[in-house]
């Protein structure tokens, strides 16, 4: 596969694809090795893994300089490394203290009968992760499946593909791990040939294409943990201190361009307090420069060629709807790769798809609300509830909207707190995902399936008990 270059829009790489019968072949022994991983015990793992943060250190500096090139962001990439080594120290801490089984205790329907409880962990856990954090959320499943005891076979994203080599070396450097832990090449064959051979599937990208690999976990009965798009809103209440509001919803509607799953994407503003709200809002966005030259600004180039057209394609849509345009509004192509400043748009409504649709992009569409029973009729009138944001100097009433909002996790005065905050277990609501969280305890514990051991320690009960009339 020939890939591009955000920044230039060359197509300077090539990934070699892996087949059907190679992931066939490589998940079936990933099974075998996985039964030696899981019986070493969750100390010998740990420190396995912390073999491993001592390799990505070696290697870091090589895996940064590849996630710039695959994003044309070099903050952001050191970032993404940090959160990285950061799974590993979190996990390697938190695991302990979960993976702590009951002892042996009698049943309390029947004394003579003991129960005992085992955690059992999927066999091969199958991660495929998407282009916009690509080394983060490649990890952020695979870490925590790894330290249950399953072997992990992930699939990055192909459009962002480069980090993958020097990751690759880092791994290869523990070969204990790299026995149970293996990288997967390719597109949407590679991915669908992993769902049709693994044992369990956690899968971070688009509806449609998590509503596919839904269907084919479930015609297999195997679990799909699914975290997929979201056009998150955030409510400001008359009462909201603006200068707050307005840092925290620019700062999420454009920070990483705007390519981020749990991005702001829809703005309701109390009417009174709408024109000054404005006037701030729009300043401080003119104020946002773009990292044309890649030691200067604070906005990145779009990725993926196809967002930048969805991108321009919702911007056009909603001003020959009648939107009017406050900055921003057009994807230019500048030295080969794709830009666009943050758009501010009002006069939107829900009949434009930069109000229902994912954009993905740093577009700030503003409406205004006159109560907040509309204020909050508006945040639910979606399909998605990945989160939301609530804005207020009143935390406890801003608290009492955040429980009307059909979202999984709800920032009180910030905006994407789930991309700083880690350990608050929060589901998906509609059709922004399902089944157990990345977030939180369930991170770890969502890759066990329980079994329970029944101890007959008395006489087992025998057919005269099923004689007729019998007492």
């Amino acid at each position: 596969m020939q890939i591009r270059n955000p920044r230039t829009g060359q197509y300077d790489f090539e990934l070699s694809v892996d087949n059907k019968e190679q992931i066939q072949h490589n998940i079936a022994t990933l099974r075998e090795n996985q039964i030696a991983w899981n019986s070493a015990g969750l100390p010998h793992r740990i420190a396995t893994l912390q073999s491993w943060a001592a390799q990505i250190k070696a290697h870091q500096e090589d895996i940064i300089q590849q996630l710039s090139l695959d994003t044309g962001r070099k903050s952001i990439a050191r970032t993404e490394l940090g959160a990285l080594l950061g799974l590993i120290q979190g996990w390697s801490f938190r695991a302990p203290q979960l993976y702590q089984t009951a002892p042996r205790r009698p049943s309390s329907t029947n004394p003579t009968i003991f129960v005992e409880q085992q955690w059992i962990p999927y066999s091969v856990v199958g991660v495929i992760s998407p282009w916009n954090f690509p080394l983060l959320l490649a990890v952020i499943d695979s870490i925590p499946a790894l330290l249950a005891g399953s072997a992990v076979i992930l699939k990055p994203s192909e459009v962002t593909p480069r980090f993958i080599d020097p990751l690759e070396a880092s791994l290869q450097a523990v070969p204990e791990l790299a026995r149970v832990f293996q990288l997967a090449r390719g597109g949407a064959e590679t991915g669908k040939a992993i769902v049709d051979t693994a044992d369990a599937i956690c899968f971070t990208g688009s509806v449609p294409t998590g509503r596919k690999i839904a269907a084919a976990a479930a015609a297999r009965f195997i679990p799909a943990f699914l975290e997929l798009g979201g056009k998150d809103p955030a409510i400001v209440l008359q009462d909201a201190d603006l200068e707050i509001s307005t840092d925290a919803i620019l700062r999420s509607c454009v920070g990483a361009t705007g390519q981020a799953c749990q991005s702001l994407e829809r703005i309701y503003v109390d009417e009174k307090i709408y024109p000054v709200f404005m006037d701030m809002l729009v300043e401080k966005a003119k104020s946002v420069t773009l990292t044309i030259d890649p030691d200067q600004g604070q906005m990145g180039p779009i990725i993926f060629e196809q967002q930048a057209e969805k991108i321009q394609t919702q911007i056009d849509e909603a001003i020959s709807a009648g939107a009017q345009l406050h900055h921003g509004g057009k994807v230019e192509q500048i030295g080969g790769g794709y830009w666009c400043l943050p758009t501010v748009l009002t006069n939107v409504d829900h009949q434009m798809q930069v109000m229902t649709e994912e954009t993905f992009g740093p577009v700030i569409p503003v409406m205004t609300f006159s109560t907040e029973e509309e204020a909050v009729a508006l945040a639910n009138d979606s399909i998605y509830g990945l989160s939301a944001s609530v804005f207020s100097t009143n935390i406890d009433h801003a608290i009492a909207i955040a429980q009307q909002l059909e979202a999984g996790a709800i920032s009180i005065n910030d905006g994407s707190l789930t991309n700083r905050v880690f350990d608050a277990e929060k589901n998906s609501f509609k059709q922004s995902g399902i089944n157990g969280s990345r977030m939180g305890d369930a991170g770890f514990l969502r890759f066990f399936r329980k079994k329970a051991l029944l101890i007959q320690e008395g006489k087992p009960a025998t057919m005269a008990s099923f004689e007729e009339g019998a007492s």
